[in-house]
Parts: structure tokens; sequence; C-alpha cells
């Protein structure tokens, strides 16, 4: 009886590690959260939704769960900065979503959800991924299998809040050209210290741009790398501004204005005073600072930056149309081609 027990015993085991195994093909390694438990966590700490459509029967669904949701350096940006929910696109249960319930269509087999229908709209593909932030304010919806490389610029654009100034396949483009695309040419743009700045200013007065971001912002590379590279921007800011990359995380100790800045905790995060200083302690990153020939701040920009997005608000404040005229004017004048 001994033996036998042994036996079972080692077949359970056999079977336990299979049913692991298969598991991870059909999970990844992505700690998948139900609608429930995600809007649960949400209102605990507000993280973004990240949603997997998916049917029994697509094979490129199981792909995708096999080898994007399967690669753990993915799998562990997701896990770290994203509710993310599977979700059979034809289940038949019944859901609570963002207040609302939302039921199946019909008892029938490959019948679409009623959430199904609200993310996808008539348009049934899958996979469908969702991405839905800002307390369930704004949604993006991208559809087909994404492997390892292509979904990397979505999950960035949502995590660092690109989403919040930019268009998507615009800031895809400039991802690929930061982090991929060797072939790529840049303008380069005369940066300075902030010791050299002071001493410009003394002999060519000029307005200033303050580039702030850190090594671990990828928005913060992806627009140093692009949007300051751009043909026009670079010429603009060559003619108009002098221009300082500052890395928020620097250990050195800085005086500018006869202040001195340095690095301490902040938010229990480390970071430079002198980054807090100039963005009046709304520093979001990246940040881009815009500064009169006096070196006062005129104006911050957070978050992602676009070269199209660029152009208009550094001739904005290049023109000094700012000091007499608001954005919402400018903007409109140019959009009609009466500013250039």
């Amino acid at each position: 009886m001994l033996t036998k027990r042994l036996i079972l015993i080692y077949l359970g085991v056999y079977f336990n590690i299979f049913s692991v195994l298969g598991q991870g093909e059909l999970n990844g390694l992505v700690n998948w959260l139900t609608f429930k438990e995600a809007q649960e966590k949400n209102k605990i700490q507000a993280k973004p939704f990240l949603i997997d459509l998916y049917t029994d029967w697509c094979g490129w669904c199981k792909h995708m769960m096999k080898t994007t949701y399967s690669n753990p350096n993915i799998a562990a940006y997701i896990n770290q900065n994203f509710y993310p929910v599977k979700f059979n696109a034809e289940t038949k249960d019944t859901i609570e979503y963002n207040g609302k319930i939302y039921k199946p269509l019909s008892p029938d087999p490959r019948t679409p959800h009623e959430l199904t229908i609200k993310f996808l709209g008539s348009n049934l593909s899958y996979p469908s991924t969702v991405f839905v932030t800002n307390n369930f304010e704004y949604n993006l919806l991208t559809q087909g299998f994404y492997d390892e490389k292509k979904i990397e610029p979505l999950l960035v654009f949502i995590t660092e809040n690109a989403w919040r100034t930019g268009i998507y396949d615009e800031f895809a483009k400039h991802f690929e050209h930061a982090f991929y695309d060797t072939t790529f040419k840049k303008v380069p743009v005369k940066s300075y210290s902030f010791k050299e700045l002071e001493t410009l200013q003394k002999k060519k007065p000029r307005k200033v741009l303050v580039n702030i971001g850190t090594n671990f912002c990828n928005t913060c590379r992806v627009m140093k790398q692009t949007t300051f590279c751009d043909t026009a921007i670079a010429n603009y800011i060559t003619k108009n501004f002098y221009l300082v990359h500052f890395d928020a995380e620097s250990n050195d100790t800085l005086t500018f204005k006869n202040q001195k800045y340095f690095k301490q905790l902040i938010s229990n995060y480390p970071l430079h005073s002198l980054s807090l200083a100039l963005t009046n302690n709304r520093l979001s990153l990246p940040a881009l600072v815009v500064m009169d020939e006096q070196l006062n701040p005129v104006e911050t920009l957070n978050f992602y930056q676009s070269p199209q997005q660029l152009v208009p608000v550094l001739r904005y404040f290049g023109s000094n149309y700012y000091k007499t005229g608001n954005w919402k004017t400018f903007i409109e004048e140019y959009q009609a081609g009466k500013r250039k």
C-alpha cells in the first residue's frame, strides 16, 4: 500500500507540473486580474489598466500569451505599472465595469460580450488590447498581435503619460528612432551648463530652454534624441534660445542666480532641488522650462513633447507673442497659416 501511495503522489506531482506549465502558456508571466480585482486595487492606488481581449479559438491570442506576455522584462514592467486584466471577449459572465453592468448578448457560442462591444465597437478583431487610464476617461485601443518590440512604446506611452500630450503613432515613430534606428539622422543642437548659461546671458542675452530628464525616463530619451534633433526645432533653438539639458538625478551641487541647489529626498525619491525650483514644484518628467532673458521661469511644459507639438510653442515664446497675446489666439493664427 505504501508503494502504491508513493506512485499516486508522484503522479499527482507530475500532473501538477504539467498543469502549471499549461497555465503558463495560457497566462504568460503577467499577473492577470479580474475586472473586479483591478477596480478594487485602483481605488487604493491608481494605475492604468491593460485589458487583453481574447477568445478561446484565437490562435494569435495564444501566441501573444506564449511570447510577448511570457517575456520576463515585458511581464515585469506590466506587473509593476499596470493592472492587467485578461478578458474573454465571449464570456457568459455578468461584469461590472466603471459603475455599469455589462451582460452577455446571447447564450450562443462565439457571441461577443456587451463589454466587448463597448471596447471594440463593430471591429471585433482579436487579440485586442485596451489601455485605460485617467479615472477611466482615456482609452487607447490597439488590435492585432504585438511582439515584445512592438508593445514597448505602447507601454511607455501610457505609463509615462505621453498620452496626455502626444499622438501614439507619432510617438511610436520617434521611440523607434531613439532606441532602435541607427540610421536616424540627428541635427546637433549645442547645449550648455548652468554655469556657462549665466556667463552667456551677460554677453548676449537670450531666452532659455531647460530640458529636465532622468536616465530612467524613456520619454525623456525619446524627446532628447528626436525632438531636439528635429531640423526645424534645432535651427530655431540655435537662433533664438540657449538650451540646457539637466539631469534631475544629478549629484552636483549647483549655484544658480546666487543660490545653491543640490540632490535631496523629494517624496522619498532623490532628486535635484533645482529641478523643483525651476518648475515651481510642478515637476513631471520630462519637463521643459522656458525662461526669459533674465533667467526667470516663464512656463513649464510637462510630459513628452513631439517635434510637431513643440514648433509652435517655441515660436510663441521666441517671438514674444506671449507677452501681449494668449496661447489660444496664437495657435489659431498659427494653424491658419497667419504665423510662421
